[in-house]
């Protein structure tokens, strides 16, 4: 599997792009991030990534840990500009309150495999509030990064030589939510036809 750690570091380089893209768009205003979202997704990745270590995963991990240290950047960046950012409301507090309880879980188990289980409901829940926010206002959303942050998920799964559930477990989630995410920008029924956008 000597092409596997090769796919997952060019995938991890895709992931530091497609963040760059979401940055860059949130600096001009054109994407308004939820910082409760993206706090969250900071952390539950770097939770799982650290549990997955411990249990032997090596070259597999490294999507997982950039899906936390790229919107830990994102995060950063939306207090950059005061309008990048999207006003919090009782969902978004209740999910995070929610994600939080996940992450105290995974501290009272200690166990590996527990810990994914919870980062992975963690990370769901802290996307809810974005994916209804990008179902209802898909122009507050980039749908570029989540579809380059896919092809870095699968990347995951070429260097895994043990399938193990602290494999694949964290990898699988996120080609799932990250299509989720795309889904919800790119089928939303409130996005603006091409032809609109440029008659605008």
């Amino acid at each position: 599997m000597i092409y596997g750690p090769i796919l997952v570091i060019i995938g991890a380089i895709i992931q530091l792009a497609a963040i760059s893209i979401y940055i860059r768009d949130t600096l001009r205003g054109q994407t308004r991030p939820n910082r409760m979202t993206w706090l969250l997704w900071s952390v539950a990745p770097l939770i799982a990534t650290f549990a997955a270590i411990s249990n032997g995963v090596t070259w597999a991990v490294l999507p997982v840990f950039i899906s936390g240290f790229g919107p830990l950047l994102v995060l950063l960046a939306s207090f950059i500009d005061r309008q990048a950012y999207w006003k919090l409301g009782r969902l978004d507090y209740s999910c995070g309150l929610l994600a939080v309880l996940a992450l105290v879980l995974w501290g009272i188990t200690k166990n590996p495999e527990v810990a994914i289980i919870f980062a992975i409901a963690s990370d769901a829940l802290a996307a809810a509030p974005t994916i209804i926010k990008a179902w209802y206002h898909p122009h507050t959303e980039s749908a570029t990064p989540f579809v380059l942050s896919t092809f870095n998920a699968l990347t995951g799964f070429t260097a895994i030589t043990a399938w193990t559930f602290s494999a694949f477990a964290f990898p699988a989630y996120l080609v799932i939510i990250n299509i989720v995410l795309a889904y919800s920008i790119l089928g939303s029924p409130n996005r603006k036809p091409l032809h609109a956008k440029l008659n605008a």
